[in-house]
């Protein structure tokens, strides 16, 4: 009895490692990220993008947003084989519920089609090829701004949790990643509006939509699920030995007297004012609420072999004081130095990424899309239309390696004096 009930609790084991979802992102995977109008207004994608291209958490990744406004779960299983498989996906991430829900309270006709077609996404990416597939929850509407009623957004926050509770179960199920944008986005949002008050809108002036502070949290939780480990790299000074040494990514040209110039190819992420939006709605407001910084963008500087106690660190045109106790622990470059030499490169790529993606939404939804009927239809002209779709994906290719390019090896100073 004894021998069987090991056999047993082994063969669960095994069913359990067996059905446990991939993580981490491989050099050369193809990220295809896809949801509804939240994703199509490209700024959370555009971050996602910013960060695998520029902070390399694998090498060569690719990526290609595929959002569509007032889409649902379902309506994306109608339409992805057609207008997803040409970009061949190695990794997809899902953002699905906000529409979803009916903006009404859940229901269990609802409930049971968002888990039905949450699953048969999954599955259809499986069927694709897919190899690390991330489920992730709608967010939240905002406290205040949704339907300008709190009793209105009570309710449909607690049908997007809901939600949330279902995708990961769904995620669970199939052997797939659930990140949990509801809780991350929510949790910021009660942070900010405890500081700057109801009239701050995380989830954006109509509840629904967030700007770039909500969207932010929105690129949290996505690279926390596709395993980015924050790790941007190390800078390692020994005033007494007189050296210095960097890490992967990054590489010391010269040193001299506690002064260093180094060459990046990995980026910190960084942090701006968008002018289409409110200064308080900017990524660079929203990091306060967000652990962005501590989980998924360290670019440390540690120095040891100091003998004064206070330390001036200057890295590009700006300067602060640490602590010696606190540079042998190493301070977090990217956390102290909001403005630094990265700002102007990371904002030069994040512009050609953008044009990229602008171009990803016709592409998706009105050349690739529109074949569909004419393929079904008219199946003798499946060759023309696949080379309409070859002609279409060369199109972006062109964008997509401006992007690529548009990253280059940055060349900065690090000077470390005692105060």
């Amino acid at each position: 009895m004894l021998r069987r009930l090991c056999a047993l609790l082994v063969l669960l084991v095994l069913i359990s490692i067996s059905r446990a979802a991939e993580t981490g992102l491989k050099p050369d995977d193809s990220v295809a990220i896809v949801g509804d109008s939240i994703t199509e207004q490209k700024l959370y994608s555009v971050y996602m993008e910013d960060y695998l291209l520029m902070c390399k958490p694998a090498a060569d990744l690719k990526t290609c947003q595929f959002g569509w406004s007032g889409e649902t779960s379902w309506g994306f299983v109608a339409r992805m084989n057609n207008d997803v498989s040409w970009f061949h996906p190695t990794v997809g991430t899902t953002c699905y519920g906000m529409n979803d829900g009916g903006y009404g309270p859940m229901k269990p006709d609802t409930a049971k089609k968002y888990r039905d077609n949450q699953k048969a996404v999954v599955q259809q990416f499986k069927k694709m090829g897919v190899r690390l597939i991330v489920v992730g929850s709608p967010g939240c509407v905002d406290a205040d701004t949704f339907r300008k009623s709190t009793e209105a957004a009570v309710m449909y926050n607690k049908t997007l949790a809901a939600e949330r509770d279902i995708a990961k179960e769904v995620a669970e199920e199939e052997g797939a990643v659930f990140a949990d944008v509801y809780d991350t986005m929510y949790d910021a949002m009660t942070k900010a509006k405890a500081k700057l008050g109801t009239t701050h809108a995380f989830a954006g002036g109509d509840g629904v939509h967030p700007g770039p502070n909500g969207q932010l949290a929105m690129a949290y939780a996505f690279l926390k699920g596709l395993g980015c480990d924050g790790n941007i790299g190390t800078i390692t000074v020994d005033l007494g030995a007189g050296k210095a040494e960097a890490s992967e990514g990054h590489k010391v040209l010269s040193y001299q007297d506690g002064a260093m110039e180094i060459e990046s190819s990995r980026y910190p992420f960084c942090f701006y004012v968008d002018p289409r939006y409110p200064a308080g709605q900017s990524t660079r407001s929203a990091i306060e609420f967000l652990p962005f910084n501590e989980d998924l963008n360290r670019f440390k500087l540690v120095v040891k072999g100091a003998k004064a106690d206070q330390l001036k660190v200057t890295w590009g045109n700006a300067e602060k004081t640490f602590s010696k106790d606190d540079l042998e622990k190493g301070i977090n470059l990217a956390a102290e130095f909001i403005e630094n030499p990265f700002s102007g490169p990371f904002m030069k790529a994040q512009e050609a990424i953008q044009a990229q993606q602008n171009l990803e939404t016709p592409l998706h939804k009105t050349w690739i899309h529109n074949l569909q009927p004419i393929r079904e239809q008219l199946p003798e002209t499946r060759e023309e239309a696949d080379r309409i779709v070859a002609a279409a994906a060369k199109r972006r290719q062109k964008l997509a390696d401006a992007s690529s390019a548009a990253i280059v090896p940055v060349k900065h100073t690090i000077k470390i004096e005692a105060k």
